[in-house]
């Protein structure tokens, strides 16, 4: 079965290139969604390595508003004009009027999906990345999203529903507290913990269906081949204690881990 890598490295200052094409995974493509809930305090660095920024709906509301406060001593215009959304999509229910003519002012691109009340803003913004972006290298491309953790329960499960619709993508869903992925079931996962920034309480959930054997290494609380399932075990408050985790299960699963505050 074929290893899929994942590490949190976008969320250091500068991420680390491999000094040769055969040492490690190739770099990759980071997009970036923001949703309509608070900005996490590192969203100004997630932002900068980004290729491709979106804003749904509302998040650009956000963007608007939070950003100048990250940067108390410079003047909120040049701000504002530094973290100009690509693009904005969404069903515009939320978007207010003046923060629209401000980006568009500027060269957003306004896509307005009104007509569509059977997917959520975060779905059409993923789908935007995946199908309307020819010029993005899709190749080895990650998509974070910050704002899809809090709030409204509702909301929170409709983004966690998306990682399963896109299965095929690379989608992280960030809040100030902690990070979320799905580890599809396709493959044996490797999870390189970068423990400046992440760590170390972390969880393995079967969300979409029980797990009949998951198998994991360099977690306190190891998993051999153990069934999880809601209404019996799942593997919550578990602690990392190698820099490499591995996980091996018959269903997909949610991977969660802390954020450090220090970031």
């Amino acid at each position: 079965m074929e290893v899929m890598t994942h590490s949190s490295k976008f969320l250091l200052p500068s991420i680390p290139r491999s000094s040769s094409s055969n040492d490690g995974p190739p770099p990759l493509t980071y997009a970036l969604v923001v949703l309509n809930q608070g900005l996490p305090r590192f969203a100004p660095l997630l932002w900068n390595h980004a290729q491709l920024r979106l804003c749904a709906d509302g998040g650009a509301n956000r963007v608007y508003d939070e950003m100048p406060g990250m940067f108390p001593n410079e003047d909120p215009l040049d701000v504002r004009h530094r973290f100009k959304p690509d693009v904005i999509k969404g069903d515009m229910d939320s978007l207010r009027p003046e923060v629209q003519e401000f980006y568009v002012n500027l060269g957003t691109q306004i896509v307005d999906e009104s007509y569509d009340q059977d997917t959520t803003d975060l779905h059409k913004c993923i789908a935007f990345i995946r199908d309307s972006t020819p010029e993005l290298d899709k190749s080895n491309l990650c998509i974070l999203v910050v704002g899809a953790l809090g709030g409204r329960f509702d909301h929170e499960i409709g983004n966690l529903n998306v990682l399963h619709r896109f299965s095929n993508l690379q989608i992280v869903l960030l809040s100030d507290d902690c990070l979320i992925y799905l580890l599809p079931k396709s493959h044996i996962h490797e999870i390189h913990i970068v423990p400046s920034v992440e760590g170390p309480h972390c969880g393995l959930i079967p969300i979409g269906a029980p797990s009949l054997s998951t198998t994991t290494t360099g977690l306190q609380w190891d998993l051999t081949n153990t069934e999880m399932r809601f209404g019996g075990l799942i593997s919550t408050s578990n602690i990392v204690r190698e820099d490499k985790i591995t996980v091996h299960s018959d269903s997909d699963l949610l991977w969660t881990i802390s954020i450090q505050k220090s970031i």
